[in-house]
């Protein structure tokens, strides 16, 4: 069975045609599968949509937070509420086509327990690109991702990435992170585990719309990058090892 997860903050306007592509996608793949959409307190009746269509879409679940609290709250909820031995989590825009989903899902296996779309590795095709500043403020963050915490990794914040049962439960249930840098976070969890994490190379392409500020959210994004780093650098034991449950 595979899960995929879609953390909504006032999505009422693109989660239609996202869910309907989605549920296109999986009807026809032959598998049992759930989406979860993962609603972080949404104002704009995104709550009420997704209601509206889960009577006659069984495989639809809904997990609100009831209070907005943080993109990376909403995904450790909708991750941890997940039943599949394989878990995904897209962008509500679904930047990241779903259909690159099998890509990721056969590089899981023996040591590889993470696999993760990828922007900024050989074969990666992006259509449209995101506004210059914006562009070149992603490209610099993880810079500094690779410096202070996760070397070797080209792309964290793509916002597609698969995870086995075991590992989303490893990775997401002591997560501390609560916005947007939280995909740092959840890697480190996984090294520390001793698994391999895949970066594989996606076609994407920038929508409009982003409920990400370059402006405004990149000063928090590097604020968790520091904490992420000042908590990796912990003994063992220091704070909560992997598994141990945090609400």
């Amino acid at each position: 069975m595979i899960s995929l997860v879609i953390p909504a903050y006032d999505e009422r306007q693109r989660l239609p045609d996202t869910l309907a592509r989605a549920r296109e996608y999986f009807d026809h793949a032959g598998e049992e599968y759930e989406v979860i959409v993962a609603d972080d307190g949404s104002t704009d009746g995104t709550v009420e949509f997704v209601e509206s269509v889960l009577g006659h879409w069984p495989q639809l679940t809904l997990v609100a937070l009831g209070r907005n609290q943080g993109k990376g709250a909403a995904v450790r909820a909708g991750m941890l509420a997940a039943r599949g031995e394989h878990r995904a989590f897209s962008d509500a825009d679904l930047s990241t086509p779903i259909e690159e989903l099998p890509r990721l899902r056969q590089r899981l296996g023996g040591r590889c327990e993470v696999a993760i779309a990828s922007r900024a590795v050989a074969g990666a095709t992006i259509g449209v690109h995101q506004p210059g500043l914006r562009e070149m403020m992603g490209r610099n963050y993880n810079r500094l991702v690779q410096v202070m915490v996760l070397p070797g990794l080209h792309d964290t914040q793509c916002g597609f990435k698969v995870f086995t049962a075991k590992a989303a439960v490893a990775c997401f249930e002591p997560m501390r992170t609560r916005g947007f840098g939280f995909d740092a976070e959840a890697l480190v969890l996984a090294r520390r585990q001793g698994w391999e994490i895949a970066e594989v190379p996606v076609r994407w392409d920038h929508r409009e719309a982003s409920r990400v500020s370059a402006m405004r959210d990149s000063g928090l994004v590097l604020l968790d990058l520091v904490k992420l780093r000042l908590r990796r650098r912990r003994p063992p034991g220091a704070g909560c090892a992997p598994g141990t449950r945090t609400g």
